[in-house]
C-alpha cells in the first residue's frame, strides 16, 4: 500500500482571509507498505502576497527567497501527480488539506477528499488520551532525534513525522504479511504493480532428519509406552 507523509508551510493560518494566506512550502515522503522508500517531493512556491512578520518567524523564509519561486499553479500538476491516489498522512490533517484544496480549486484542480487524509494527531490523541500531542512531544515519547527542528520546514517536517507515523501504527514492525488476512490466497502487491502470491514450492526441500535421528527417536517412543501419542503417528 502506497502512502505520502506531507506537510506544508503557509503565510497564516486561513486561506480565506482577505488577503488569503497561501502555501510556501510543501514537502513528501513516500512509504510503500509502511516502509519509506527514499521516494520524496520538495517545493518552495510563491505565495504571490507579502510574508507576515510572524510567519518568516516560524519558517524562515522570506519574501526574497520566495521572490523567483514558481507559483502554486505552475507545480500544481506535478504535485498532483507524485500524491496520485495514495492515502495522505498528516498531522492536524485538516489543517494541510484546507489549504491545499483552496489552492488546487484556485488552479483549476478537483478538491482531494476529506477521507484520503490519515490525521496522525488525531491518532495521537485516541491513543494517549489527555498526553501532549504535537510533532515534537511525540518525538521525545518515542525517542526520535528532531534537534535539526530550530524551524519549521516542510520536508524535514515529513520526514520526522514518517517516523511517527511508524511508530503511531506499530513501532515499525510491519507483519510481512502475516496477519490473519494472510495465507495461501493471500495476494500482495510489488512495488512494479505485479501481483504476488504465495505458492507451494515445486520442488519440496529434503528432510533434514537423518537415519540416525529417526532410529533414536522410534527408541525413544518405544520407552514411552503403547499409549503414547507419538505411536498413533507411525
Amino acid at each position: 500500500m502506497r502512502e505520502i507523509v506531507l506537510d506544508t508551510e503557509t503565510t497564516g493560518l486561513d486561506p480565506f482571509d482577505t488577503p488569503a494566506h497561501r502555501i510556501v512550502e510543501i514537502g513528501a515522503v513516500e512509504l510503500w507498505n509502511q516502509v519509506p522508500t527514499g521516494n520524496t517531493y520538495h517545493q518552495y512556491i510563491n505565495p504571490e502576497r507579502d510574508m507576515p512578520a510572524e510567519a518568516f518567524a516560524v519558517h524562515g523564509i522570506g519574501e526574497e527567497f520566495l521572490a523567483d519561486k514558481p507559483r502554486f499553479a505552475q507545480i500544481a500538476r506535478a504535485f498532483v501527480d507524485f500524491i496520485g491516489d495514495a492515502k495522505l498522512v498528516i498531522h492536524n490533517a485538516s489543517f494541510d488539506m484546507k489549504f491545499l484544496n483552496a489552492e488546487l480549486e484556485w488552479c483549476g484542480f478537483s478538491p482531494l477528499p476529506s477521507d484520503r487524509a490519515v490525521d496522525t494527531l488525531m491518532i495521537a490523541r485516541r491513543k494517549f488520551p489527555g498526553s501532549p500531542a504535537s510533532l515534537d512531544a511525540l518525538c521525545r515519547r518515542f525517542g526520535i532525534d528532531n534537534s535539526n527542528r530550530t524551524l519549521h520546514g516542510a520536508l524535514l517536517d515529513s520526514e520526522i513525522l514518517a517516523d511517527v507515523y511508524l511508530e503511531l501504527t506499530g513501532g515499525r514492525q510491519p507483519d510481512f504479511a502475516l496477519s490473519a488476512q494472510g495465507g495461501q490466497g493471500h495476494s500482495q502487491t510489488r512495488a512494479d504493480g505485479t501481483d504476488w502470491r504465495p505458492r507451494p514450492r515445486p520442488t519440496p526441500l529434503p528432510s533434514r532428519v537423518s537415519e540416525e535421528d529417526r532410529a533414536a527417536h522410534a527408541v525413544f517412543v518405544a520407552e514411552l509406552g503403547g499409549g503414547a501419542i507419538w505411536s498413533r503417528f507411525d
